[in-house]
C-alpha cells in the first residue's frame, strides 16, 4: 500500500466516523470508519518504514569497464624495407 492510498483510507475513515449520520441495519458506519482509519495508519507506518529502509541501503557501483580498440588505417602502408647493397 502506498502512502497516498493510506492517507486516502484515513480520510475516508474520518469522513465515515465523524461526518456521516446515516444508519444501516446491522452495520455501524462509525466502526467501519475507525477500521479504515486504523488500516490507513498501519499502511502509512509500513510505507514510511519501507522508504526509510530503502534510503539507508548503499548501492555499490559496478566496476569501471574500460574498452580500448585499435584500428589499422588501410590507407597507410609502411614503406617496404630497403635492401642493403654490398
Amino acid at each position: 500500500m502506498t502512502i497516498g492510498g493510506s492517507i486516502a483510507l484515513i480520510i475516508i475513515g474520518a469522513i465515515l466516523t465523524y461526518a456521516v449520520n446515516y444508519e444501516f441495519s446491522g452495520v455501524d458506519i462509525r466502526v467501519v470508519g475507525i477500521i479504515l482509519m486504523l488500516g490507513g495508519l498501519i499502511g502509512l507506518i509500513i510505507g514510511i518504514a519501507r522508504i526509510a529502509s530503502a534510503r539507508r541501503r548503499t548501492v555499490v557501483p559496478p566496476p569501471a569497464i574500460r574498452e580500448e580498440r585499435y584500428y589499422e588505417d588501410p590507407a597507410y602502408e609502411e614503406p617496404p624495407a630497403r635492401r642493403r647493397r654490398y
